[in-house]
């Protein structure tokens, strides 16, 4: 969930998607400014936080990078259960990797926070000439789940930065808005 107090909010954020979609590359990137090239696979989940400056707002992440692989699903809910934003991360070059981004948003909509801020990215987009998702397909599947969209690399960082920050944005204003209907 979100907290805030005095225009300082800390969050949980998660991040779910297929094993080598890039999930902890671009949380590398986000908190390190970092890329490796080879990033071993995360066994179970990692953590991090990393603290943004949104408009008048201080948010801090607790960021929790979650394993790929099918025989760690199991442990997701474990991982997602009392967040309040999620990155559902997808390769740009892999039809199967976006077929299981949208496992992992109807698993979500069922068992996630109801006022989860979701996005949907779509990673690599470095790749373009590998491309096998299009643009207008993600934009088009995330406008009718209720998802914000962006293509990002965390190899050369394109909109990494940019994701966090409108997540950041959103929870500071649905926060805001949630205080004020008190």
């Amino acid at each position: 969930m979100a907290t805030i107090g005095r225009n300082n909010l800390s969050a949980k954020l998660v991040l779910l998607g297929d094993m080598g979609a890039g999930k902890s590359s671009l949380v590398l990137r986000f908190v390190k400014g970092q890329f490796l090239e080879f990033q071993e696979s995360t066994i179970g989940a990692a953590f991090f936080s990393q603290t943004l400056a949104v408009s008048d707002a201080t948010v801090k992440f607790e960021i929790w990078d979650t394993a790929g692989q099918e025989r760690y699903h199991s442990l997701a809910p474990m991982y997602y259960r009392g967040a309040a934003a999620a990155i559902i991360v997808y390769d740009i070059t892999s039809t199967d990797s976006f077929e299981r981004a949208k496992k992992w948003v109807l698993e979500l909509q069922k068992q996630g926070n109801p006022n989860m801020v979701t996005a949907l990215a779509g990673n690599k987009c470095d790749l373009e000439d590998k491309r096998k998702v299009t643009t207008e397909e993600a934009r088009t599947y995330a406008e009718e789940n209720g998802l914000f969209f962006m293509e990002t690399s965390a190899k050369t960082a394109i909109n990494v930065n940019d994701l966090f920050y409108e997540i950041g944005n959103s929870l500071r204003l649905l926060v805001t808005a949630v205080e004020n209907s008190d």
